[in-house]
């Protein structure tokens, strides 16, 4: 899978989920669809294709800006990456 595939993989589910998801859900997903989008940009920007890269990005971005949020939103953040990640590949 190419990153632009898995990107838009992911970014479909959190819009699939815009209906019936909490509000912190809905916070994390629109957080989180940031750091995702700003990721796979830099990936197309430098040429690279692995996903494992994509995820690499994601996660240094959210640990690099964890103190934008409360504890109990990182883990928040945090658990809906995984969640997301399990998705797309168990779809794969």
């Amino acid at each position: 899978m190419r990153v632009q595939d898995y990107e838009a993989r992911i970014l479909a589910l959190i819009d699939e989920m815009v209906e019936t998801a909490s509000d912190d859900e809905l916070f994390a997903s629109g957080y989180l669809r940031g750091h995702v989008s700003l990721a796979a940009a830099d990936c197309e920007l430098e040429g690279v294709d692995e996903v494992s890269a994509l995820k690499a990005r994601v996660d240094a971005s959210l640990n690099d800006n964890a103190s934008e949020l409360s504890p109990g939103d990182q883990r928040l953040v945090g658990a809906l990456w995984d969640l997301l990640q399990q998705q797309v590949e168990k779809d794969v």
